[in-house]
């Protein structure tokens, strides 16, 4: 029996999405433009990187190869031309968001069949009622912030605050969240994930996505930075999901950065951990050596969305790429026979684009293991061709959404 490995490089689209102009985002190319920021020096960081973009093993697995194919143009630097190793192509979303919920159901085989709630960007941004009902909930004195803002930006400009009222920093974005800044120490860990459980039963009936505890330690804007503690708290899938449905075939599903978090815990049965990504890659690896026949192992790496996607960073989201490539063998070398990893994202987050949001692009896919020839799979018309690919693979029921490419 074969192992699975569906790895997620969280907003590494590569354009071309063809509704991207209902969502504002036609011409976003998040691979792309980095690409072409690279080439032209935009993205050279003193201590991080310079020249052009090099990704030798992603582009021999065809991310070159699938960019071309995605947005009409081979982004510069990948210029790879031999046998690609495995099936490559690429995928598109029909869910009707860019967010990471949606993404990360739809290609688990579950496309989400409704529109998620969202906050508007007035200020103030939540409803009146809601944090009446919230701060009587919970037990607070108030709150700071009820604004879109940028998670770090917000936490420098009322951190200090927060910890001399005990108000928690509470803040939206496009997404559709609710998200709670905490200090560690002075507010408490536990005492944020409680606060965090009341606003995910208020916002229920809103269709909020996600309510995230954002703790942060230090003591002036000088030194606040976010832990590796967050927590999302997301609504459950409206279906099974191919987490579920290899759980209750006695399968080990193991998952690894916030995929539990993603999936509201369900379906899965060990989670593990890491700040940062080369955190991530390790907690990767020990998922890998946990991982016996017939088990599924779903890797998200998040630092490629909210730490360089979001804040505009250009040098840093190509440095953060380069340095996964680097990474990347150490997982190939440990492959079986039998074994099938894709590496694929959820959507875009260009850092060259407007604004601080994500952006609705087409994801590659690159599937691969030991004995998997070169194989062109094309335009994948939903995400959830990767769940079921890796349903066949591994020998459970399909499911109702997709269609398997090998």
């Amino acid at each position: 029996m074969a192992r699975a490995f569906l790895i997620v490089l969280d907003s590494v689209g590569i354009g071309g999405a063809p509704d991207a102009q209902v969502f504002g985002d036609e011409g976003a190319d998040t691979l792309g433009h980095i690409a072409t920021a690279c080439a032209a020096g935009q993205a050279d960081g003193e201590g991080l990187r310079s020249g052009p973009l090099a990704l030798p093993h992603l582009d021999k697995l065809g991310l070159g190869a699938a960019a071309e194919l995605s947005a009409g143009s081979r982004p510069t630097g990948l210029d790879y031309q031999g046998p690609i190793t495995g099936a490559w192509g690429v995928a598109r979303e029909v869910s009707n968001g860019k967010d990471t919920p949606s993404g990360h159901w739809e290609m688990a085989g579950v496309p989400v069949p409704f529109n998620w709630g969202y906050f508007p960007t007035t200020i103030p941004c939540f409803p009146d009622d809601l944090i009446a009902a919230f701060v009587e909930k919970a037990g607070l004195p108030g709150i700071l912030g009820n604004k879109h803002a940028s998670g770090t930006t917000i936490i420098a400009e009322l951190g200090e605050e927060h910890i001399r009222t005990g108000k928690p920093i509470c803040y939206a974005s496009a997404d559709s969240v609710f998200q709670i800044a905490c200090h560690e120490k002075h507010f408490g860990l536990d005492r944020l994930y409680e606060i965090c459980e009341v606003a995910r039963e208020l916002t229920r009936d809103m269709i909020i996505g996600r309510i995230i505890a954002r703790p942060f330690v230090g003591e002036t804007p000088d030194d606040f930075l976010r832990t590796g503690n967050r927590h999302d708290y997301a609504i459950e899938p409206p279906e099974e999901t191919i987490l579920d449905r290899l759980k209750e075939a006695g399968r080990q599903v193991i998952g690894v950065g916030k995929i539990s978090d993603i999936f509201a815990a369900r379906g899965i049965t060990k989670s593990l951990k890491g700040n940062g990504n080369a955190a991530q890659f390790d907690a990767l690896m020990q998922a890998e050596s946990l991982a016996g026949d017939g088990d599924f192992v779903f890797a998200n790496f998040v630092d490629f969305d909210s730490l360089f996607g979001h804040r505009r960073d250009v040098p840093g989201y190509a440095n953060a790429l380069e340095q996964f490539d680097a990474m990347l063998p150490r997982f190939l070398d440990v492959m079986r026979d039998g074994d099938l990893a894709i590496i694929t994202a959820d959507h875009g987050c260009d850092p060259t684009w407007r604004g601080n949001d994500h952006t609705r692009e087409q994801v590659p896919i690159l599937a691969f293991g030991p004995g998997l020839a070169e194989t062109p799979i094309g335009i994948r018309p939903v995400f959830s061709d990767m769940g079921e690919t890796i349903a066949a693979h591994l020998g459970i029921a399909p499911g109702k959404h997709g269609t398997s490419f090998l």
